[in-house]
């Protein structure tokens, strides 16, 4: 609104009479905008109105929309006074989502702050990250096409930053707070049912709101729910840039979220974020760093039965499993000892701690470990009745995991002589998911078994069928060029 305020100014026009319950009905379609605002929504999204989810021309006549690799269009006043429409039209979104949405949510909690000291409406920082996510967010809902290029990753690096810089550094009500906690665990829910680009744009533009609260420092019961939620958002975002292959901005966020964990003093919330982090050498790094953070995540646990507790012996196990795969002797009895303590304190967890897949440690995460350490060991029937059992347990819409447990089972076929029947295990468990959820840690997992393959036995139809089928459409890494988790000739 400030922008729009300063667009008014530049036009040597009266400030426009915008207030923030007057954008929200905006954003939430419950009122449309006149021409003339409309034409100023427009020069601060960067969008044309169509982008918005109206039909008529701008009354200025020319484009708002940057095109990919051109310099924006210099922005011209409209060259005629907003007025009423002639006839009511049917009232759309501003931006095409519904209400209950992070954007409308943004919003609405703006406008629940109430007015500042001077008396006056309280001001939005909102800033280009927020409107480079909003704009990645509406071309989603849209279904347009999104490829992560540099201006998002930028806008993605620029928020963390922002929550690094106010950590260290405000009026926020406690009811306020059991609001966000509430939508901080939805994700939980949400998380691997919805596409991953998507999920970060709401989980961005939600964490980017909790910075913004936490730019002023609140009464200490308070500053400490907003770290919590800062550090399991920044943590969240982490593990979602593991999925589309980006390890560096991934471990930049564990980062920010052990910053965020250290200022409540929460040993198991530290923990938590730790044990996280683990999978990000886990998948796309070095084994004994992944072994090296499941053992600090367990010192920080303690001995108390706890999320962390359970989940950190099932990850030291797994990163054992990887360096007894690489002729490690020592690795595989201590990997099967860490499975039988992982579960020993898994048994203890309460049904709150077992039943959410993020926040949480759930049994079908348990089976997915158990049965993945078994099959990096080469024991494949152990591993293949694990992983049958936590594919039983996984929901339909539990995508990432479930399709790595799919590939796991492609591997133990490769392991008992059936190269052909992994590849076209591994092949049907890509093509099953929707291009919108083909993210990179997948698709990076399936070509380690065609690797693997080759490595074993030599190039084929089959093999050249099934990096064709993988070529398919997907979620383009904004890495481009991660690096395998575990060279692939060692899977054979």
């Amino acid at each position: 609104m400030a922008q729009v305020k300063a667009l008014y100014e530049v036009d040597g026009k009266p400030e426009p009479r915008l207030g923030e319950t007057l954008l929200s009905a905006y954003e939430s379609g419950y009122k449309r905008p006149g021409p003339e605002y409309l034409h100023y929504l427009c020069a601060v999204y960067r969008v044309d109105p169509d982008g918005l989810g109206y039909q008529n021309p701008c009354i200025c006549g020319r484009g708002h929309a940057a095109r990919p690799g051109a310099p924006a269009a210099p922005y011209r006043a409209p060259e005629r006074a907003a007025g009423p429409f002639s006839a009511p039209e049917p009232q759309k979104p501003l931006v095409g989502t519904v209400v209950g949405s992070s954007v409308d949510r943004h919003w609405i909690s703006v406008c629940d702050r109430g007015p500042d000291r001077a008396g006056g409406p309280a001001a939005i920082d909102v800033g280009e990250e927020d409107i480079v996510l909003r704009r990645t967010l509406l071309q989603l809902l849209a279904g347009v096409g999104v490829a992560p290029d540099g201006q998002f990753l930028g806008a993605v690096d620029g928020l963390r930053r922002k929550m690094d810089d106010t950590l260290v550094s405000a009026t926020v009500s406690p009811t306020m707070l059991d609001q966000w906690e509430e939508t901080t665990h939805g994700y939980g829910r949400q998380y691997q049912a919805t596409p991953s680009l998507r999920m970060l744009c709401d989980v961005l533009l939600d964490f980017s709101e909790v910075r913004r609260m936490v730019d002023q420092r609140q009464p200490v019961e308070l500053q400490e729910r907003l770290c919590r939620l800062a550090a399991q958002l920044s943590a969240l975002s982490g593990l979602i840039m593991i999925n589309l292959g980006d390890h560096r901005l991934a471990r930049s966020f564990f980062r920010t979220a052990r910053t965020a964990a250290d200022e409540t003093g929460d040993r198991r919330l530290r923990a938590w974020v730790t044990v996280r982090e683990s999978l990000v050498p886990m998948y796309y790094g070095d084994p004994r760093e992944a072994l090296h953070l499941a053992r600090k995540a367990q010192d920080l646990a303690g001995r108390s039965p706890s999320v962390a507790a359970a989940m950190a012996p099932a990850v030291e196990a797994r990163a054992l499993g990887l360096l007894a795969m690489r002729g490690r002797g020592d690795a595989a009895p201590s990997a099967r000892r860490a499975l039988v303590r992982g579960r020993a304190v898994f048994d203890q967890l309460s049904a709150e701690q077992t039943g959410d897949l993020v926040f949480g440690f759930t049994d079908r995460q348990m089976a997915f470990y158990e049965g993945d350490t078994f099959t990096n060991l080469g024991d494949h029937r152990h591993g293949d009745e694990a992983l049958s059992r936590a594919l039983t347990l996984y929901a339909p819409t539990d995508r990432v995991d479930r399709t790595l447990v799919r590939l796991d089972r492609a591997i133990c076929q490769l392991h008992a002589g059936n190269a052909d029947a992994a590849l076209q295990a591994g092949q049907d468990a890509i093509l099953d998911l929707p291009s919108e959820h083909r993210s990179d840690i997948l698709v990076h997992r399936a070509r380690q078994i065609g690797a693997a393959v080759n490595a074993k036995h030599g190039p084929s139809r089959a093999l050249s069928d099934f990096y064709e089928a993988l070529a398919g459409p997907r979620v383009t890494s904004p890495a481009g060029d991660a690096p395998a988790a575990v060279p692939p000739a060692e899977q054979a």
